[in-house]
């Protein structure tokens, strides 16, 4: 699948599109940008902005994936001097490099005109290059699970991508930002592991890529990834099991009885990934210290939840709403969540419907 912004000549609106790849012969590599520019050459009247999003996502992910390779031979581990971020969350050194790297590469092109992080306490406005007019905004949280980079555990960047609801021809809006997880035209993460992934969908099906060091480019490695109908493990953080509702710890107890094996890294991007592999599920509940969710609902929930149900998974949230239908009312907004394989979800459900003492 690749991808292209299409335009329609009967309205002049432009929407995310995607299409199966050209097909190509024998083993030969397909880069990412080979990937997404041919199905552009495809749409007579594709615009490339979104195109060209994805582009400056992947080399921001480039110089991330570097640094964070070398991190304790360069200082950059350890908490940053700037203290908390915006979630109350003490940012790491690498946190704010990400940050700041990923925000240089999407002003460098014009193509979205505002940008939102998990860093910053509002929106950053994107200046327009020329008389170019933006027309997408992008969210990010720039290095999920940092707080693991000091003992070399897996990290991860997520990104969302949304077309803008305000006039093309003044600022970027709030309320550009504040759309339901259904608006998305694209989401994707990039895996900092043992190999460096890029994974993304545009509304028709998921694709990954592997950054291959020796040519520095993302090469197509995961084509049309679906995720198992079920899976035998399952992700919480169990520490916690004592401040979960009754419903979550009878749900946790019954995965137990079945002998799923429990797998939790703390890095959502990690446990996401590994369970679009291999199947299983997700959880954060609420807890006493978080009775509306840890997880941020547009940096971290939405682009996650898009992905995996791409990939032909479920996502909700305790309160058992779809979480892609919840139209958020602040940036920073938090949220439960239960993601991963469609019958394990289902399961879940059950468990919450069964005994949960709140009205649903």
């Amino acid at each position: 699948m690749a991808t292209s912004t299409k335009k329609s000549p009967e309205n002049g609106q432009s929407s995310a599109a995607s299409v199966p790849a050209s097909p190509v012969s024998g083993n030969r590599i397909v880069t990412l940008d080979e990937f997404i520019i041919r199905a552009e050459k495809d749409f007579d009247y594709a615009t490339g902005e979104l195109t060209g999003l994805l582009r400056d996502i992947g080399v921001a992910a480039k110089i991330i994936n570097r640094e964070v390779n070398k991190a304790g031979l360069v200082n950059i581990i350890g908490v940053a001097n700037s203290g908390e971020n915006q979630s109350g969350e003490m940012q790491q050194k690498l946190d704010v490099y990400a940050n700041e790297k990923l925000i240089e590469c999407l002003k460098n092109s014009g193509e979205c005109c505002a940008i939102a992080s998990e860093e910053n306490e509002d929106i950053i406005q994107v200046p327009p290059i020329g008389s170019k007019a933006s027309n997408y905004v992008v969210m990010f949280d720039p290095l999920d699970g940092s707080s693991n980079i000091d003992v070399n555990v897996s990290v991860g960047t997520i990104f969302a991508i949304y077309r803008r609801k305000s006039d093309p021809s003044g600022p970027a809006t709030k309320e550009d930002f504040l759309q339901a997880g259904t608006k998305q035209v694209a989401a994707g993460y990039v895996l900092y592991g043992t190999s460096t992934l890029l994974v993304y969908t545009t509304g028709r099906g998921v694709n990954g890529f592997t950054l291959d060091p020796s040519i520095g480019e993302f090469c197509l490695s995961h084509r049309n990834m679906r995720i198992p109908e079920n899976g035998s493990t399952y992700s919480v953080n169990q520490g916690y099991y004592s401040k979960f509702d009754l419903e979550m710890r009878r749900y946790i107890d019954n995965c137990s009885d079945q002998n799923y094996g429990l797998r939790y890294i703390g890095s959502m991007v990690s446990d996401i990934h590994r369970i679009l592999i291999q199947g299983g599920i997700f959880l954060y509940p609420s807890t006493r210290k978080y009775p509306k969710g840890k997880l941020r609902l547009l940096y971290e929930c939405n682009p996650l939840s898009f992905i995996v149900e791409q990939a032909g998974g479920k996502a909700m949230n305790t309160q058992l709403k779809r979480v892609l239908e919840v139209t958020p009312s602040e940036l920073h907004q938090r949220s439960t969540v239960a993601i991963g394989s469609p019958a394990m979800v289902d399961e879940l459900k059950a468990f919450i419907e069964r005994y949960s003492a709140l009205p649903l």
